[in-house]
């Protein structure tokens, strides 16, 4: 596994986990890899620099770690925190009242749709190409609001 500080076109700083970076490479030229904070799939690897371990162990305040010299941050407006405060609202209100389905989400939304099981509320996850193609069948999919500081 490896772990990439990762950049979209927009400014903001996140990190992904791939299992490679051939993994990487394949998923961002296939649009799979979107910033959390705004859906672009502009995005790029930051740069960083790797955790060096020697001979002997290091305690966690001897870690070399590079942080980012730059990253994104806002000044919320009380209008922005309360919007802010409704997406969790959202996010809290979708876990705990929908059925979490995991990777087969675009295959039990469309159970769903055409009726071939009873109507529930759902969520999981599913690629880019998998919820256009549910939003080319019309099946209403929506993303999960996710902030940035519930990402890890």
């Amino acid at each position: 596994m490896i772990k990439y500080a990762l950049a979209c076109d927009k400014g903001h700083s996140f990190e992904s986990w791939f299992a490679d970076s051939a993994a990487y490479d394949k998923q961002a030229k296939r649009g799979l890899v979107t910033c959390p904070q705004c859906g672009s799939a502009k995005v790029e690897k930051a740069i960083m620099a790797p955790r060096v371990s020697g001979a002997r162990k290091r305690s966690a305040s001897q870690e070399i770690t590079v942080a980012p010299e730059k990253a994104p941050v806002a000044v919320m407006s009380p209008v922005e925190q309360e919007l802010r405060a409704k997406l969790k609202e959202l996010r809290e209100h979708i876990v705990k009242n929908a059925d979490n389905v995991g990777e087969k989400f675009p295959e039990e939304a469309r159970k769903i749709h055409y009726g071939e099981t009873e109507h529930r509320s759902i969520y999981g996850v599913a690629s880019i190409e998998d919820a256009k193609e549910l939003a080319e069948e019309g099946i209403d999919v929506h993303p999960i609001p996710l902030l940035p500081d519930e990402r890890n």
